[in-house]
């Protein structure tokens, strides 16, 4: 056991945030230390105005920042203004093959456009986009997806493996590089997790431009969250990602929370209170599951960055309840009340949310006269080169024994 008379060593997570140039989308900055823009993409076809139009208040209702139509057709292109005028969040357009299609869509009011640049048919047809892009000061997404690796990268390395969709990446970025564009951002998509995974981290050893980050193709819910979730968990971690889609087939508005979701689990962007409750177990002495239904309800439309643990037995409850910023452990209908670790209350099992909700009030407060009260902040920023630990003042962290 550790000599509790030893000096401390603060205990910081050595996550970092990859640090990249910002690119504007309409109002919306991505990359920097801007937090984690989440986007989704519309399913009707885009020249059907009204249903389009539909999906996309639907979305901004749910929280998405940004949307993208697909741009396959003519009248596709010739919807885009009208679609524009009618929303609230920046609109961007997804090119399939056809450069034409990308040349048509920049002469209409939108935010960023999408491009595949080895499916449009040669450098010089790349290269009237970026130009015409940069003419019209709209930014460029370069969309590297494995299943559509070019032949000379798949078969460079024998198959689109993910240095090959890194090289693709890096080579268009020259390119738009010499024409004097730079307003790009970067997606290295797979359906492969491990594949997103590894592209996704060379491509941060390399370059500095904001990245989309996603799983393509994950399939059907819910497995499909828990697919992206798994591919997407790593990279988060390693502090990569600018904006993210979650790709669910069906209804793309449930891609909305489970995107959310996942930046709140990674701590990538909090922007709700965080329930922290044990499972059901023979061990469990409260209603646990009616606590935390009304606590979830009391809460709901909040955005405080706080932790609430309840906990309904006596084995780990005091110690997991001391972990977070609020937290009850409990056992046989009464429990204490933690805050910051320490007990401040003990209260009957009828008067635990009542409790939890009045310390969260006055957690708050003394938050904010701290000045540390935060709402959605982002949790990993890019202050310093990737290389270098990020130093953050913190009295509350955990703190570790000093070993010999």
């Amino acid at each position: 056991m550790s000599n509790p008379t030893q000096p401390t060593a603060i205990y910081q997570h050595p996550f970092q945030r990859h640090k990249t140039r910002e690119v504007k989308v309409g109002g919306v900055v991505i990359g920097g230390n801007n937090p984690i823009v989440v986007q989704s993409m519309t399913t009707p076809d885009t020249h059907f105005i009204e249903e389009t139009v539909e999906q996309i208040h639907r979305l901004e209702e749910a929280g998405c920042e940004l949307v993208r139509v697909t741009v396959p057709k003519a009248e596709d292109a010739h919807a885009l203004t009208a679609i524009k005028n009618r929303i609230g969040i920046p609109l961007i357009c997804d090119i399939h093959f056809d450069y034409k299609m990308a040349l048509a869509a920049l002469d209409h009011p939108i935010d960023k456009i999408r491009i595949n640049p080895g499916n449009i048919g040669g450098m010089d047809r790349f290269r009237q986009v970026v130009r015409k892009a940069k003419d019209k000061g709209i930014p460029m997404r370069i969309g590297v997806n494995a299943g559509s690796l070019e032949r000379e990268f798949a078969m460079k390395y024998g198959f689109p493996c993910p240095p090959a969709m890194v090289d693709s990446a890096l080579k268009y970025i020259e390119i738009a590089e010499s024409e004097g564009y730079h307003d790009i951002i970067v997606s290295l998509k797979s359906s492969d997790v491990m594949t997103v995974v590894e592209a996704y981290r060379i491509y941060a050893r390399q370059a500095d431009y904001p990245t989309h980050i996603g799983v393509t193709e994950a399939g059907k819910p819910p497995y499909a969250v828990t697919k992206s979730a798994c591919g997407l968990a790593p990279i988060l971690l390693d502090g990569i990602g600018d904006t993210i889609r979650i790709s669910l087939l069906g209804d793309p508005v449930p891609e909305i929370a489970a995107a959310f979701d996942i930046l709140q689990a990674t701590g990538r962007r909090v922007r709700k209170p965080e329930l922290i409750a044990c499972p059901t177990c023979g061990r469990l002495e409260i209603d646990l599951e009616k606590i935390i239904a009304e606590l979830e309800e009391r809460l709901a439309g909040n955005k405080l960055a706080i932790k609430i643990s309840v906990l309904g037995c006596i084995v780990n409850g005091p110690g997991e309840a001391r972990e977070a910023d609020l937290g009850i452990a409990a056992g046989k209908g009464k429990g204490v009340v933690f805050k910051r670790g320490e007990i401040v209350r003990h209260v009957l099992e009828k008067d635990m949310v009542d409790a939890l909700m009045e310390e969260m009030a006055i957690w708050e407060k003394e938050e904010a006269e701290k000045g540390t009260l935060q709402f959605g902040a982002p949790t990993i920023r890019a202050d310093v080169h990737n290389d270098v630990p990020v130093p953050v003042e913190d009295t509350n962290r955990i703190r570790l024994p000093m070993l010999n």
